[in-house]
């Protein structure tokens, strides 16, 4: 669909599907969080936090499982059902179990990784 602003007032739909495939979508550590960030995911206020999403959503309980053997982290948040999740600790643990993560699905069971970002 290509918009080019005019659509002679007719209303545009957007049709979007989830297609379910062995990637990381997301792969991020935000260094150190203000405290409206620890309040909203609901996790303590203890250091980094690291916030990855993976599809198919299932796979978010092997990449919790791997994070916390690769580091000093705590589970935040896990959905089994959307992919999400959070850890927190220091800034090298969360770093390091974010990248034993990506590094895992992508060696072990030929995911797509995703860049590890910083904030």
């Amino acid at each position: 669909m290509v918009f080019d602003g005019s659509n002679n007032g007719e209303k545009q739909r957007i049709i979007q599907e989830y297609v379910p495939g062995r990637q990381i979508t997301l792969l991020h550590v935000i260094a150190q969080p203000v405290d409206d960030v620890y309040d909203k995911l609901g996790v303590p206020h203890d250091g980094a936090v690291g916030i990855l999403t993976i599809t198919p959503g299932e796979s978010a309980i092997i990449a919790a499982d791997i994070a916390t053997k690769a580091g000093e982290v705590r589970i935040g948040f896990l959905d089994r059902f959307t992919g999400a999740l959070t850890v927190t600790g220091d800034v090298a643990s969360v770093t390091s179990s974010l990248k034993a993560i990506n590094d895992y699905f992508e060696e072990i069971l030929g995911y797509a990784p995703s860049p590890l970002t910083k904030s």
